[in-house]
Order: structure tokens, then C-alpha cells, then sequence
């Protein structure tokens, strides 16, 4: 849009409302003692021309953009959308937008869209683990652009983050099923390339078992897509062996509510005969038959203090590091002792 068309809208609102250009300016750029009957009154004209306010003047004048660009991985996991709703949520308390670009677990993919989501303009970025091509740091420091990774917090110079330990509540479930007496353990997981958090689930389920005497053999560590249907599929894998497990930790609740469907269908009785775990504490999880026990995700506090802590470092101000959140265990009867029976590994 041109300076000229530009101005000539501007003074269409004005003679809509009634005063000065000025005035129209003060209010598009939220200034300060602006009288809430001059907003209302600008507002209700620019309502009615459809006037949209050129966003690169806004840029050039405040030297910011009003847009946060996110990278996730997925849109399909609903946890991921819990917490993106609050981080734009928070966001529009500073007056900016979330612009989201998915990859698919695709770090060159990952990559290109950050370059997108940069070329079109952003204050700050915020991307999800420290799984990430070395060009996409490479391409954050030479702006220089404010940023932040989260879901997965762990001591990093290079990315700091605000999220949770995944290894430690992951150890926190396993322990518990060993506490309850299980030998013989099984692990649905999604996919670890390219996915920190997976792999830190992994590495905590596993580090409990041989911490225990009880290693987990490879034939019972099943990866799967993530999905129902996906949960489902691997409880059968799992269940045609001999001896079959008398608990199965699953990475995320998902696939934990595919394995309980499938343990239903097939006549299973849980927890009498089989224990399982999940890991989000999604709403569903409470209201599974039984509820699920699984690892409560702080998915809505992650997205507030992101919002918080980007827009600080966007203006100037430091910020810790590395912010980490606690992911409590959440008990329910989706676990029990094994029967007695199945004690050996």
C-alpha cells in the first residue's frame, strides 16, 4: 500500500469520526490519555471502512512487529494445543499475535519455516525443544532475535528454555510400577529422531528398570506414530509375547488410551492384569475406564510464562536461562500389583 493511499484512508476514518488525523493516530498507536469516547468513536468508523492499519508503517515507527512466530512439531496432539492456546492467550495481553508454522518432526522442514516466519516478520520466536539444524541457531544470533525453546528444559548455553524434566517423571512412573511389584515391563513410544522429549521419556523408563535388576529387552520397547490407533496396534505387538508384560509405560497419553481400548477389546482386565501408564494428563485421562494414571504436563503454565518471559527479553530486560516447571506424577487405578502368578521378569 502506498504512503499516498495510506493517508487518504486515514482521513476517511477521521471524517468518518469527526476529528483530526492526529487524533486517528493516537488511537491506532494506543497513546497514552487518549479519552475512551475519542477510541470509541475511531474504533466504531474504522469498523465500519473495513480500514486495516498499515502494519509495516506501525513497525517502522515502534520498532516492533506485534507478532511472536511459534514452531511446533504437530497440531494433531492436543497438549501441544493446550499450551499454544495459552501462550497466544498471554500474548495478546502484550498486544501481539502468534503466527505458527508445523514441521512434522522435520528439523530441514523446521528450518525453512523459521526462515519463513522471519522473512515475514516476528519480535521474538519460540520453538519447542532443543532438537534444531545447527543453522537454525545460526540464523537466531545473526538477527540478533529474541527466542526461547520450551516443553523441555535442561541446561543448554546455547537455547534457553522453559518447560519440564521428561526424564525424571518418566523414571517417576516406572518406579512406581516397580514399587507395585511388576518384572515385566513394556514401553510404547513415539518416535525419538528428531524429538528430545521422547528420548528423555525413553531414557527414564529404561533407567528405572536397570536400576531395579529389571532392564526392559528390546523385543518389549515398541515405537509407534503417535495415535490411538498407533497405541492400539503396539498393545497387540506387545501381547503376543511369551512371557507377556504385566505393565506398559506409554510416552504420552494417547497412545496410553490405544493400549487400555485394546486391552478392553481383547477381554484384559486393567490394572488386574495389566498395568499402564500414560504421560500428559490430557482431560480425558481422568474420565478413561479406570482414569488413567499418568504425568500431569504444566502445558498452560509453559505457554504463560513463554509469553511473559519472550516479551521481556524482547524489550531488553533479562531473563533466567533455563526455567524449570514441575510435572508432578498423577496417581489413579489404571495401575495395581501385578497378579501374582506373573511376579518374575
Amino acid at each position: 500500500m502506498s504512503k499516498e493511499t495510506q493517508r487518504t484512508l486515514l482521513e476517511d476514518v477521521a471524517r468518518e469520526a469527526g476529528v483530526s488525523t492526529a487524533s486517528v493516530s493516537r488511537v491506532l498507536n494506543r497513546a497514552p490519555h487518549v479519552s475512551e469516547q475519542l477510541r470509541a468513536r475511531v474504533e466504531a468508523s474504522i469498523d465500519r471502512l473495513g480500514y486495516v492499519p498499515d502494519g509495516t508503517a506501525r513497525a517502522l515507527a515502534s520498532r516492533r512487529i506485534g507478532a511472536i512466530g511459534l514452531l511446533v512439531p504437530t497440531l494433531d496432539n492436543p497438549i501441544f494445543g493446550t499450551g499454544i492456546d495459552s501462550l497466544e492467550q498471554r500474548l495478546k495481553r502484550h498486544d501481539c499475535r502468534l503466527l505458527i508454522a508445523t514441521y512434522r518432526y522435520d528439523l530441514d522442514d523446521e528450518l525453512e519455516a523459521l526462515r519463513t516466519l522471519i522473512q515475514q516478520g516476528v519480535d521474538g520466536v519460540v520453538l519447542i525443544g532443543h532438537d534444531h539444524r545447527p543453522a537454525a541457531l545460526t540464523t537466531l544470533q545473526r538477527r540478533p532475535l529474541p527466542f526461547l525453546t520450551c516443553w523441555h528444559a535442561e541446561e543448554d548455553p546455547d537455547w534457553p528454555c522453559i518447560g519440564f524434566d521428561n526424564a525424571g517423571p518418566a523414571r517417576a512412573l516406572a518406579e512406581h510400577l516397580l514399587m507395585l511389584g511388576h518384572r515385566r515391563l513394556a514401553v510404547v513410544s513415539a518416535p525419538v529422531e528428531s524429538n528430545d522429549r521422547a528420548r528423555a521419556r525413553l531414557r527414564g523408563f529404561l533407567q528405572a528398570a536397570e536400576a531395579t535388576g529389571c532392564p526392559v529387552p528390546s523385543e518389549r520397547i515398541v515405537t509407534v506414530e503417535y495415535g490411538i490407533a498407533e497405541g492400539y496396534q503396539a498393545f497387540e505387538r506387545l501381547m503376543r509375547q511369551q512371557p507377556s508384560p504385566t505393565a506398559i509405560l506409554c510416552g504420552n497419553d494417547t497412545l496410553a488410551f490405544g493400549v487400555m481400548l485394546a486391552a478392553q477389546r481383547a477381554g484384559i482386565r486393567v490394572p488386574e492384569e495389566l498395568s499402564i501408564t500414560g504421560f500428559d494428563d490430557l482431560p480425558q485421562a481422568r474420565f478413561m475406564s479406570p482414569p488413567l494414571t499418568t504425568i500431569a504436563v504444566p502445558a498452560a503454565e509453559i505457554g504463560h510464562q513463554v509469553a511473559d518471559t519472550l516479551i521481556a527479553r524482547i524489550a531488553g530486560e533479562t531473563t533466567p536461562h533455563c526455567q524449570l516447571i514441575d510435572a508432578p506424577l498423577v496417581l489413579r487405578t489404571s495401575t495395581g500389583p501385578p497378579p501374582a502368578q506373573q511376579l518374575t521378569p
